[in-house]
């Protein structure tokens, strides 16, 4: 009989920091930076630069989620439904949390010299976004915002990385407004999770501010808000050289709906938030990249 070997502590420690930063959350945030890079036409990029975008892109991510866990630990641990959470639970302590943090800054800071010295000039502002962000919820219901304008600069932050000429980057900065209202309304939606926390312990959010109802309508306007501006930006990379081409206009048409369709079903599921947020959600930034990938095609290509 064959006996499986136990897991080695190092292993272990390793599954415990990616459920800490939920690293496949990352998965929110990188097609909408490759989406940035093809939101205009381009030379090729070398493997290397994609290599440095894509430390960028998981250093940002990781050391925005420890900096999340690490300011809102004590919330965290007053909170029943994240009480569970590797710092109040004592699954990790808070000077591992610390050296992540410090980890990840460095991969962050170091990719950005690596893509440019401007790169590293303006890389202060998503830290600055990241920081901040966690605490909004002290001071303002729209603490919501803060997460959507983190994930926001992805689309332009790909876009820069890949064009240091800076031209053409309407279309970016489109993705980036549906970013802003895409993930700003799903964090209205997930904040009904701690409605009656909230309430008891004064924590800002657009739920305990307005009422559920009201709330989640505010989540489906900044939907809207998002599908405009997804639609604007298709047009914008489709258009960019004349007439685009019908068969993948067509695609990027269905790319779109199928975005749409996502998003509303998002706002129907608002009750069940994991199937919601978490099931639903994974799959609207690849359609977000199909939907780009498909208009620079019936642009030309790439």
């Amino acid at each position: 009989m064959t006996t499986v070997a136990p897991a080695q502590p190092a292993v272990s420690r390793l599954r415990t920091y990616a459920s800490f930063v939920r690293f496949e959350h990352t998965l929110f945030s990188l097609p909408l930076i490759v989406a940035g890079v093809f939101s205009v036409t381009g030379p090729a990029l070398a493997a290397a630069r994609w290599a440095w975008i894509a430390l960028a892109a998981v250093g940002a991510r990781t050391m925005a989620m420890t900096l999340n866990r690490v300011i809102d630990r004590h919330i965290d641990a007053r909170n029943p439904r994240t009480l569970m959470r590797e710092l109040p639970a004592g699954k990790m302590k808070l000077a591992e949390a610390i050296g992540l943090l410090v980890v990840s800054t460095a991969l962050y800071i170091v990719a950005c010299a690596a893509l440019g010295d401007w790169y590293l000039q303006v890389a202060i502002i998503p830290l600055a976004v990241f920081t901040l962000y966690p605490y909004l919820k002290r001071f303002t219901p729209w603490c919501h915002a803060g997460v959507g304008l983190a994930l926001a600069l992805a689309p332009p932050a790909g876009f820069a990385a890949a064009h240091p000429e800076f031209v053409g980057s309407t279309a970016a900065l489109l993705i980036g407004v549906f970013a802003l209202g895409w993930v700003t309304g799903f964090d209205i939606i997930y904040a009904t999770l701690d409605e009656a926390f909230d309430r008891e312990h004064g924590v800002h959010s657009m739920v305990v501010w307005l009422g559920r109802v009201r709330a989640l309508q505010v989540s489906w306007l900044l939907h809207v808000v998002a599908m405009v501006a997804l639609a604007a930006a298709s047009f914008v990379i489709a258009t960019a050289h004349g007439t685009p081409d019908p068969v993948w206009t067509a695609i990027t048409g269905a790319g779109f709906a199928g975005t749409v369709t996502l998003l509303w079903l998002e706002q129907n599921w608002a009750e069940d938030v994991n199937l919601a947020f978490f099931k639903t959600n994974v799959y609207v930034g690849f359609l977000v990249l199909g939907t780009v990938l498909a208009a620079r095609m019936a642009a030309g290509g790439f």
